[in-house]
């Protein structure tokens, strides 16, 4: 089972990431404690997101990053390097 996310965001110079992530993930959380029952019961007063989170900016383009994620179950269950090991 799955245990993180990857996102393909464009963020305004104007706003914070860390703004950002912050409400993703809050309003996520209340989202998903609300409509299902079984997560919100399965964490036992524990939050649903984990505290930190990953901002990478590369030299690659948006069409190689998008095709990493949507293809990052096949990626990880065959055991593939990530889309920033590139040694």
């Amino acid at each position: 089972m799955p245990d993180h996310v990857h996102l393909l965001l464009s963020v305004p110079p104007k706003f914070r990431i860390s703004n950002t992530v912050g409400f993703l993930k809050g309003k996520s959380a209340i989202r998903i404690n609300r409509d299902l029952e079984k997560v919100k019961d399965s964490l036992y007063g524990r939050s649903f997101w984990s505290r930190g989170y990953c901002v990478s900016t590369e030299g690659l383009d948006e069409v190689m990053i998008k095709e990493y994620i949507q293809n990052q179950e096949k990626h990880e269950r065959d055991g593939e390097r990530g889309l920033f090991d590139l040694d």
